[in-house]
């Protein structure tokens, strides 16, 4: 049996390909049942809030879980959301990890690939990504100082798009850009709370390959 199997929740497309990247260098192998569709996987955040509970449940049996959420908002902490999902014991083999305040936090974190994609100075990125209130707004906010029309215009709302704050490829674009770009050391060293959840995941992998 692979002890490294684990089944991934996200809330859309941009934190599974965040998700995936940091599974895959931490050494697990990302699988799903039957029953758990990539499309029932990627509804947001209410629907992981759901799920929370059987993952947890699930976590006993062979495979670990892996869900990745957001903060929203400064008032929440990560515990005290974390128990409010689960209502219990959280099960050693679930990782339910926030980013905070939002994935882009964590994407952001990669300064030098992030301006490079964007073709913008390294200067204009943030060094403390996890200390901005609104990430994907800041994001958005460099996107449109990008001297690419064509990044402009996947990544930023265009004139009549009032009622969207991301353009037409938004999560496609950047997904993309984590697959091949994004550098998960650099990221995990510009940003404290995926520091912590790469590590998390680490410390799981070396307990088990020392029980073995």
């Amino acid at each position: 049996m692979n002890v490294n199997r684990v089944i991934l929740a996200a809330e859309d497309r941009l934190s599974e390909a965040v998700a995936t990247k940091i599974l895959n260098n931490s050494g697990f192998d990302i699988v799903r049942t039957s029953s758990q569709r990539r499309s029932s996987l990627l509804k947001g955040k209410s629907h992981l809030k759901q799920i929370a509970p059987e993952f947890n449940r699930s976590a006993a049996g062979p495979n670990y879980f892996f869900l990745l959420t957001d903060l929203d908002t400064p008032q929440d902490c990560p515990p005290n959301l974390i128990q409010s999902w689960v209502k219990g014991p959280l099960h050693p083999r679930f990782f339910l990890r926030i980013a905070v305040m939002e994935v882009e936090s964590w994407v952001m974190a990669d300064r030098r690939a992030i301006a490079a994609f964007l073709e913008i100075p390294v200067v204009q990125v943030p060094s403390r990504p996890d200390e901005i209130l609104h990430p994907k707004e800041f994001l958005v906010s460099l996107a449109r100082k990008s001297p690419s029309a064509k990044l402009r215009k996947e990544l930023v709302p265009g004139r009549g798009r009032n009622t969207l704050n991301t353009g037409p490829g938004y999560n496609r674009c950047l997904s993309d850009f984590v697959r091949d770009l994004w550098n998960l050391e650099r990221a995990a060293a510009g940003s404290p709370s995926l520091k912590r959840t790469v590590e998390r995941l680490r410390n799981a992998q070396h307990a088990h390959a020392g029980k073995q």
